[in-house]
């Protein structure tokens, strides 16, 4: 049996580092439109004004002295406003959007309804990180907005 010895050429170092480079680029494609994909979208239209306004916002929001809870049990889905005194809050209006965390695919509106101590909507969740996008209006006009996580486990 004869062997045949190859040389290692500059033909060949170029071929290792042109698909070597191919590879990690492809990967890097592959990652980057994975995570565009998956971008809800802006939380603000104007980032400048929406900071020059932060202050005055969270401090009409901590005046109202509302705590707000999240629990998923048995198809139901609460959302309990209460404030300082502990003591239920009706709000005049309530808009909630419940997805993940990481997208926005299983986000949903549920048909939240007070039933005279918390807000109650029929909704079946599996396990997992939960994120409750609530938007607020008090009775003195003040938007109350927060994100409550919520972690369902069975």
């Amino acid at each position: 049996m004869i062997m045949v010895q190859r040389q290692f050429t500059g033909r060949h170092a170029a071929l290792i580092f042109v698909s070597a480079f191919a590879i990690i680029i492809g990967v890097n494609l592959l990652l980057a439109f994975s995570a565009i994909k998956t971008f809800p979208g802006l939380e603000v239209k104007n980032s400048y004004v929406a900071s020059q306004e932060f202050d005055d916002r969270r401090a009409a929001q901590t005046a109202l002295g509302w705590t707000v809870k999240a629990n998923h049990a048995g198809g139901l889905l609460v959302l309990s406003i209460t404030d300082e005194m502990g003591k239920p809050v009706e709000v005049t209006a309530l808009d909630a959007v419940l997805g993940r965390p990481t997208h926005v695919k299983d986000d949903m509106h549920p048909a939240f309804q007070f039933d005279g101590t918390a807000y109650v909507a029929p909704v079946e969740l599996s396990d997992g990180n939960w994120n409750i996008r609530m938007k607020a209006l008090a009775a003195d006009g003040t938007e109350f907005m927060q994100r409550v996580v919520l972690h369902v486990k069975r």
